[in-house]
């Protein structure tokens, strides 16, 4: 059976997009109008409780979180190309730093824009300060994350931080500029920027 992606192109759904491509796995686009709330609706509830896209279906296999489902496409469709095997040393690293993208990044970069009062021994994702400086440590000497090689960690981690640099949420450091760039030179990253800007079109969201 196809994939399906419950998708909207203003959402992580965008990023989903490019780890099918990637993975090059024929799929389908569901295209919810969150603006009406779409995604609270009956169909995509009885799939995903949050009412969130992405969420993807693949056969009877439902997954959530855009973390997840990229690292589950690679698995499925792309493993040792886009995942390193289960007894490749590079798993750890591979997991690592696909996981710090939604865990670390993300709510970091929140606390520091929301000003939130949390202490950082009661925060798993220490602080801002702390995180740049791993992040930096992510692709120091690195073309990407595991070297040489392109993984699906980068669609994860690189896509976090494109989004970052793109709204000005973090300082356009050199090594991360040049990073983002090599991940832009990617053919199924530019098809799938393409279909996002023409599907922005198409529901008039230019």
């Amino acid at each position: 059976m196809a994939i399906t992606l419950y998708y909207h192109p203003y959402s992580r759904a965008s990023g989903t997009l490019w780890a099918l491509e990637e993975v090059g796995t024929p799929y389908t686009l569901k295209v919810l109008d969150l603006m009406k709330g779409e995604q609270k609706g009956p169909e995509l509830l009885a799939l995903n409780p949050m009412g969130k896209v992405p969420t993807l279906v693949d056969g009877d296999v439902v997954v959530t979180e855009a973390a997840a489902i990229a690292l589950y496409l690679a698995d499925r469709y792309a493993a040792t190309r886009l995942a390193p095997a289960l007894d490749d040393p590079q798993r750890g690293s591979y997991l690592r730093w696909s996981f710090f993208a939604p865990s670390v990044i993300e709510p970091a970069v929140m606390a520091r824009a929301g000003h939130w009062d949390v202490r950082e021994g009661s925060a798993g994702w220490g602080n801002q300060d702390t995180m740049l400086t791993a992040l930096h440590s992510a692709i120091a000497g690195r073309r990407f994350v595991l070297g040489d090689a392109f993984s699906m960690a980068d669609v994860v981690l690189g896509g976090t931080l494109r989004y970052m640099l793109d709204f000005k949420l973090m300082e356009a450091a050199p090594d991360f500029q040049a990073y983002v760039e090599r991940l832009n030179e990617r053919p199924a990253y530019q098809r799938a920027a393409a279909r996002n800007l023409a599907m922005r079109k198409e529901l008039g969201l230019q």
